[in-house]
């Protein structure tokens, strides 16, 4: 019976939400958008808009770009060459893939240097490097998290520090991966990262954007000013986003008697818009570029629109080795780490943080 009680549990979700304004001195929505590094997908809806405006259309396709490079050994990461080239000069993002968090060692560098690393038992004791063990480890501990700081003074060329971790990755336990990577730079030029890492297997890639119009959408009726929702007024945060990935999913949202696949329907009180964009970027999607979106996705309201608010989804990758800063990530069933930012005309906003079973709360 316990085995039973325990496969009936629905795994733990969290979700934060919070209200606050653009414009207002504590607002920390830039805060907030700038520490979730690793970011795999951008969605935004807007109603009551048939065709995406020439100037945030423009701005969609200047997204990118990112690269992949097949098996780098992990000592590239940590030369000088490579942190005074990239790390010192700009935000660097790296991410491997083809890897999973729960099962495979995975490696994230962050755009503060860091570069953290996600080892099983065996690698960490192979490499000889201090960690920690994951905090998702339970009485057997399975994976450790070693943290290297690659803008730290005691890093340098010199240092026994550098020396031991650069005789780990190259000569004790040489390790390889497909990476993710994406540069962010004042001035850089699209060549560079192109040219540092020639001699591996190493692509360009600009972010897949996918723009479609959704027809007759029935909408929740918010109001700003209404975070958890009123009875038979308004519909609350949670509603919102429940409501938000059966759109993403294109869900039927009529609950109709023969429809096998969803019962689901849009939460009331609602409204049906005649037509709404849809815009959807996939890739290594750097929180600089969200940044410039969500600016520009705010001065949409500039001049009179139907649309009282507009959406702002963005997830993160679910075998990155962190969700936001530096909080521990791991995958368990589903591997979410996401935000939705809810942008009024009024300039007032919700911002929905959701994270899986085992992550921590997000900031």
């Amino acid at each position: 019976m316990t085995t039973l009680r325990r496969l009936r549990e629905a795994p733990r979700h969290l979700l934060v939400c919070e209200r606050s304004n653009f414009s207002h001195h504590k607002s920390r929505h830039r805060h907030l958008v700038e520490a979730h590094y690793h970011n795999y997908r951008v969605s935004f809806l807007i109603p009551e808009c048939g065709i995406l405006p020439k100037e945030l259309k423009s701005l969609v396709m200047e997204t990118g770009p990112y690269y992949s490079v097949k098996n780098l050994p992990l000592h590239e990461l940590i030369t000088h060459e490579f942190i005074n080239t990239f790390v010192r000069k700009g935000s660097c993002y790296a991410l491997t893939f083809n890897t999973n968090i729960d099962e495979d060692n995975t490696v994230g560098l962050l755009p503060n240097g860091k570069l953290i690393l996600s080892l099983d038992k065996d690698t960490y004791e192979e490499t000889g490097l201090q960690g920690h063990p994951s905090q998702y480890s339970g009485r057997k501990i399975r994976k450790f998290i070693v943290s290297i700081d690659l803008m730290d003074s005691s890093f340098m060329l010199e240092s026994k520090k550098y020396k031991r971790i650069c005789w780990s990755f190259k000569e004790k336990k040489p390790l390889k991966f497909d990476f993710l990577l994406a540069w962010h730079s004042t001035g850089a030029t699209d060549s560079t990262m192109m040219s540092y890492f020639s001699k591996y297997q190493i692509q360009k890639h600009q972010p897949k954007v996918e723009l479609s119009t959704v027809n007759d959408l029935q909408c929740p009726v918010l109001q700003s000013s209404e975070l958890k929702g009123e009875p038979e007024s308004s519909c609350g945060a949670p509603e919102l986003f429940e409501w938000l990935g059966a759109v993403f999913c294109n869900a039927d949202l009529n609950n109709e008697p023969n429809n096998f696949v969803s019962t689901y329907c849009c939460p009331q009180p609602s409204t049906v818009v005649a037509r709404a964009c849809l815009c959807t970027i996939t890739g290594l999607i750097l929180p600089e570029k969200i940044c410039v979106l969500l600016e520009r996705l705010c001065h949409y309201f500039d001049e009179p629109k139907l649309a009282p608010w507009i959406t702002l989804s963005v997830q993160g990758f679910a075998d990155s080795p962190v969700s936001w800063r530096e909080n521990e990530h791991d995958f368990h069933k589903g591997g979410e780490h996401m935000y939705n930012f809810v942008i009024f005309n009024n300039q007032d906003y919700w911002l929905q943080m959701a994270v899986g079973t085992l992550d921590d709360c997000p900031p």
